[in-house]
């Protein structure tokens, strides 16, 4: 099955399996990410999985909505979108394609930098970690990525390698449901797939926008889960992308994709 296939089941099937993991993996990390450890400025990348991740992505800025971010991904030149998924050995790779709804928030925060500039930024579900990499470009004094796929967390190291950036922290504790942290702004891409997993997100985000006054922006390009689900009633559409002409094929045909405040009764300046 060549990775195109592959994709529609992270669309419409395996996510399902990835939801369930983001649901269950409460409190402490993966007993990978006790060998692979918690990384920051200065720690290292295991060199067999930095090899293979190199060997087997491609360093790409084209083709998305941030050509200022270099990025390695799963493209069609690279072996794995056409070999059979259950040879890659690491899981799903979820955190190699890089979703609309992310592609809109780097969007956003790289033209409108006094949205993070000295603030303190949590990517959840950071997936390749453009956005937190467009959070630092920008200005943000803190910057925290979270996922809970160790691998994603190597991947993120090494594309800010490529961005001449210095490694952001990034956890893969499942921090849902965990204590509200005092950050100033959380931002999340294409997190809507589940509809159990978003009933979590609605909680956990209200409790932290009420605790500590958080601001929350959520990207998502229109998926039937978000639209359908009673979060959206409570958003305020910042802005509107339409999606290059690789995106669309991609992502089955999709347009356009969507930056969201989750505090509409806050209005917002232009920067």
């Amino acid at each position: 099955m060549a990775f195109r296939g592959w994709k529609r089941l992270f669309l419409v099937g395996r996510q399902n399996t990835f939801a369930k993991a983001w649901r269950s993996r409460k409190g402490g990390p993966s007993l990978c990410w006790k060998r692979c450890g918690h990384w920051s400025a200065g720690k290292s990348v295991d060199p067999e999985v930095r090899a293979f991740l190199e060997e087997n992505t491609e360093v790409t800025s084209s083709g998305n909505l941030t050509p200022e971010i270099r990025l390695r991904l799963l493209t069609p030149r690279c072996r794995f979108w056409r070999e059979k998924p259950d040879l890659w050995p690491y899981g799903d790779p979820f955190w190699a394609i890089y979703w609309p709804g992310g592609q809109a928030l780097s969007r956003y925060i790289l033209d409108n930098p006094c949205v993070v500039k000295g603030r303190s930024v949590l990517d959840l579900g950071s997936g390749c970690g453009a956005t937190a990499i467009a959070a630092v470009m920008s200005g943000a004094s803190q910057v925290l990525a979270n996922d809970i796929d160790p691998i994603a967390g190597m991947a993120m190291v090494l594309n800010c390698e490529l961005n001449h950036l210095n490694p952001f922290p990034i956890t893969i504790k499942n921090i849902i449901n965990s204590e509200a942290g005092n950050w100033d702004l959380i931002v999340l891409g294409d997190m809507f797939y589940d509809e159990q997993l978003a009933d979590g997100l609605h909680h956990w985000l209200r409790t932290c926008i009420r605790i500590q006054q958080t601001e929350v922006l959520i990207g998502d390009p229109g998926r039937h889960q978000f639209l359908s689900h009673s979060i959206r009633s409570q958003l305020r559409k910042v802005i509107e992308y339409s999606l290059p002409e690789y995106t669309r094929q991609e992502n089955n045909g999709l347009t356009s994709s969507i930056v969201w405040s989750y505090q509409p009764s806050n209005s917002s300046e232009n920067c």
